[in-house]
This record gives C-alpha cells, sequence and structure tokens, in this order.
C-alpha cells in the first residue's frame, strides 16, 4: 500500500469516528457540587467537539439505578450519548472506541470512584491504576486497563 493510500484510509478511518461521537451529543448528569465531572467534560468535548447538556441532579443514585449502572462501577456522574451510558471518568478514546465497535451485549462504560490522573481527576504526573468496565446484558468484562504512573501523591 502506497503511503498516499495509508494515509487516506487512516484519515477516512479517523473521521468516521469523530463522525460518530459528533452524531451524539452527550448529556451528563452530575451532582452540582462535583467539580471533577466539568473537567472531564471538557476533555471529552474538546476531543469530540460535541455541546453537552448538564442536568444537575439531586438524587444521583435515581440516575444511576434508572440507567443501570452496577453498584460497584458507580462514580460521579453519569453521561449518555450514542445510546450507552458512560459511568465516571472514562478516557475519551474509550468512548470513541465504544461509539464505533458497538460491542453486542454492552450497555455501557465505566471507571469506578474516581482514581487520581484518570480524565478530569489530574494531579501533575501521577497516576493510579484504573479499569475500563463494559457492563450490561453481558456482564461485565474490562475493556481497557491504566497502569499506574509517575510519583508519589499524598492524600
Amino acid at each position: 500500500m502506497t503511503p498516499v493510500r495509508r494515509t487516506f484510509f487512516a484519515l477516512a478511518a479517523f473521521s468516521a469516528v469523530i463522525g460518530t461521537a459528533h452524531a451524539a451529543n452527550p448529556t451528563m448528569f452530575r451532582d452540582a457540587g462535583c467539580g471533577c465531572c466539568l473537567k472531564w467534560l471538557e476533555q471529552v468535548k474538546s476531543s469530540f467537539g460535541q455541546k453537552a447538556v448538564i442536568v444537575n441532579s439531586p438524587d444521583m443514585a435515581a440516575v444511576k439505578d434508572k440507567q443501570g449502572v452496577p453498584q460497584a462501577l458507580r462514580s460521579c456522574h453519569t453521561v449518555l450519548v450514542g445510546g450507552y451510558v458512560i459511568e465516571g471518568h472514562v478516557p475519551a478514546k474509550e468512548i470513541a472506541r465504544l461509539l464505533r465497535e458497538k460491542p453486542k451485549g454492552v450497555k455501557g462504560l465505566a471507571v469506578a470512584g474516581m482514581p487520581v490522573g484518570s480524565p478530569g481527576m489530574e494531579h501533575g504526573d501521577h497516576r493510579e491504576a484504573y479499569k475500563v468496565m463494559t457492563f450490561g446484558p453481558g456482564g461485565q468484562r474490562v475493556y481497557a486497563s491504566y497502569a499506574a504512573s509517575g510519583g508519589t501523591h499524598a492524600h
């Protein structure tokens, strides 16, 4: 394959991913007092160029219950995008992958808790290890893993 053809196919694939992401503007449900949610959303918006609807909810547990987010995978915000549920600080590239691949039996992705170093939870070069999990009728599976890195962090 020639370099020009390879570049063309790479750009076409990238455009397809971005086009898919653009097709579905996210709706974020969050507690009004949580600032990390907005930091995460800014990263997702800058990655995908999307406008988002933000709903400040006084009862996030009810939102998560309604969307079928398993108790063990819950975090601070819940986002609906492209027919999927995104729970917590899921990296934008994993959301793009989900929207592109559309795996069967998957209702959404989640990063449980609020791991330091995940998108929206940055603290210098420190990152705790965390997993992006799928959930839905097909059960729970590891979708992506992020290793710990950087210096120590005082709690």
